[in-house]
């Protein structure tokens, strides 16, 4: 069985007052219950994994350079997550793919470098809107599949998540089939590469998750969980999301 997982990525959005609200969050230790991730900016890491000690609640980073270090200024590597106690990083955010222009083989290297850091990597893929319209959807989110991920992808150092970019932010989701088909078509794609061990990689749904549409998203097959933005920033909006998965 995949355990699900519910994660919050807060963007670039949070502050001491988020992380003291965050402590509030029920969440259970039992394999049955979500696992719970919040990636807050890599200021607040310290203090996340220090607020979040006795809990079960994990940390991770939303981005890491390819380098261990270097002339690299504004940018930070997986091994400095990691030294925080972090256990994730996100990379290949469609965020990241657009506004900093990273294409699958950066990605790629980033995924690499989240993993020799012993960093577990939340790999985004995901469609615009002009691909959907045009029918392109599988075709597109298969690629970056194929070309973000290495071949040493297990289920304990990767999860991906589809991530529609038309959906993030704007209130929009794909509908249930829509969801459903294409986490078919990675589930099968994981599995035709990675054989029984793609069954075990967790697929997560990304794009304006909220309360009010969580159970029925979380009901879809291959759907393990979601990457939660805006409505994880409070504990109040994260915690139904949560419940909800644990209840499919």
């Amino acid at each position: 069985m995949r355990r699900k997982i519910a994660a919050g990525n807060w963007k670039m959005n949070g502050d001491n007052n988020l992380l003291d609200d965050l402590t509030t969050l029920t969440v259970g230790q039992n394999i049955s219950d979500p696992e719970v991730i919040v990636c807050p900016p890599h200021t607040l890491l310290n203090k996340a994994v220090e607020k979040t000690g006795n809990s079960f609640i994990k940390i991770g980073g939303q981005d890491c350079h390819v380098e261990k270090g270097g002339a690299y200024t504004g940018d930070i590597s997986a091994s400095m997550i990691a030294e925080t106690g972090a256990k994730y990083v996100i990379v290949g955010h469609s965020e990241r793919r657009d506004g900093h222009n990273e294409g699958n083989q950066g990605v790629r290297a980033k995924v690499q470098a989240a993993w020799s850091a012993g960093l577990n990597a939340i790999l985004c893929i995901g469609e615009s809107a002009a691909e959907r319209s045009s029918k392109d959807t599988l075709s597109i989110i298969g690629t970056q599949l194929h070309a973000s991920l290495p071949d040493d992808a297990t289920a304990v150092n990767t999860i991906v998540a589809y991530e529609p970019i038309w959906a993030i932010g704007t209130g929009k989701t794909p509908t249930l089939n829509q969801i459903k088909e294409t986490h078919d078509m990675l589930r099968d794609e994981l599995i035709n590469r990675f054989g029984t061990e793609g069954m075990k990689i967790r697929l997560l749904y990304g794009g304006s998750v909220k309360a009010a549409n969580a159970t029925e998203i979380f009901q879809v097959e291959n759907v393990d969980g979601a990457l939660v933005g805006g409505a994880s920033l409070k504990a109040t909006d994260f915690q139904p999301i949560i419940d909800a998965l644990a209840e499919t």
